[in-house]
């Protein structure tokens, strides 16, 4: 139950040139299905767009802890690779907030 969470990962990111909105869509559902959705802790995931075309992914999860160890899981993952190379590097600003209230 996502109103439960008790801890998030909120990273904004752009997308690299001509990547569209869809592969990174298929990329991402990709990477719930094939990873996070089978981590201990985790009870949802989200992209969310600005106006100016920014994005921003969002991970919940039953602790900051497990928020964070989820994500630490994401880089040389087979199922996260494809969401990652779709993400401009140098745009990524990745924070994990702990919920306290």
């Amino acid at each position: 139950n996502i109103s439960c969470f008790g801890g998030m990962e909120f990273s904004p990111f752009k997308l690299k040139a001509g990547v569209s909105e869809e592969s990174m869509f298929k990329a991402a559902d990709e990477a719930v299905k094939g990873l996070m959705a089978k981590e201990e802790g985790f009870l949802g995931h989200a992209l969310l767009r600005a106006a100016d075309n920014t994005y921003v992914d969002v991970l919940f999860a039953t602790s900051q802890e497990r928020a964070s160890a989820i994500c630490a899981k994401w880089v040389g993952n087979a199922f996260c690779q494809s969401y990652l190379e779709k993400i401009e590097e140098s745009s990524v600003r990745i924070a994990f907030y702990q919920r306290i209230h």
